[in-house]
């Protein structure tokens, strides 16, 4: 979800970009050239980490961001400070909010207006439509599980178990991936779940979402072994999955793929 909260306004020449998803997106339609800053936690594309750190979600460096001149700041809806002393010193903003997985190509395609990427921009939104639109229609005719997605655990442990509820962009790319969101009666992005719940929503398939720095195939498997204490469907079915690509947290171009890895994963 994004409020664009510029009038008519010639190309951006020196873009920072405080949101890992949207720096993507930049990159992807070709407008990488013009991106001078971005967030401490942007990793890709690679290109992206050659570019001057200018804080995160909750310590954004504005001394460092105005040293760089930006013609267009991109920000998350939520940095009312930030975007109060930008508006102070009439840096045109971009204003983002994670939505749903269609916000995903809008935003791409707003992007592409915004930047003077337009028809690059449409191109990639058409591409992952299709992409998703695809995986969407192979698993229409295929059994839907009662899957569980998990972006959170302490290791070793079913505590601090993190899931996703039923709204948002994972939410959203688990059914179109072919699963049912055993969480969907929850209105929310993501919630803590007790292990009783956990036992009661009886999942037939798990997906935990891992950053894929450091897990080994050793450490993945002590990971499995935990699932094993747990007696839900998944567990005793052996459909507890563990996806290590980061991109699947990241509600930006690479989203198509994501959905089909997860597919692939349900089945």
């Amino acid at each position: 979800i994004r409020d664009s909260t510029l009038s008519a306004q010639t190309k951006p020449a020196r873009i920072v970009s405080l949101i890992p998803a949207v720096t993507e997106m930049l990159f992807a339609i070709g407008a990488g050239p013009q991106v001078v800053g971005v967030s401490t936690f942007d990793t890709f594309p690679k290109e992206a980490t050659t570019r001057t750190k200018v804080g995160g979600l909750f310590d954004p460096n504005f001394e460092a961001i105005l040293t760089l001149r930006p013609d267009l700041a991109i920000v998350y809806g939520s940095q009312d400070e930030l975007i109060g002393r930008l508006e102070r010193v009439r840096v045109p903003m971009f204003r983002y909010r994670h939505g749903g997985l269609s916000d995903i190509t809008r935003t791409i395609r707003e992007l592409g207006e915004r930047t003077g990427h337009a028809s690059e921009a449409n191109r990639l939104a058409d591409e992952i439509d299709g992409q998703i639109r695809t995986v969407r229609m192979r698993a229409g005719s295929d059994a839907r599980p009662k899957t569980l997605l998990v972006f959170g655990r302490e290791e070793g442990s079913m505590r601090g178990l993190y899931v996703s509820g039923g709204v948002g962009f994972l939410h959203d790319m688990l059914e179109a991936a072919g699963g049912v969101n055993v969480m969907a009666d929850v209105k929310r992005e993501g919630l803590q779940l007790s292990l009783e719940q956990l036992l009661s929503r009886a999942p037939e398939v798990v997906i935990e979402l891992r950053a894929s720095e450091g897990w080994s195939a050793e450490r993945l498997a002590r990971e499995a072994a935990t699932w094993q204490a747990v007696r839900v469907p998944a567990a005793r079915s052996g459909r507890v999955r563990f996806l290590t690509d980061d991109s699947l947290t990241i509600p930006g171009p690479r989203v198509g793929h994501a959905v089909q890895t997860i597919s692939n994963a349900i089945r």
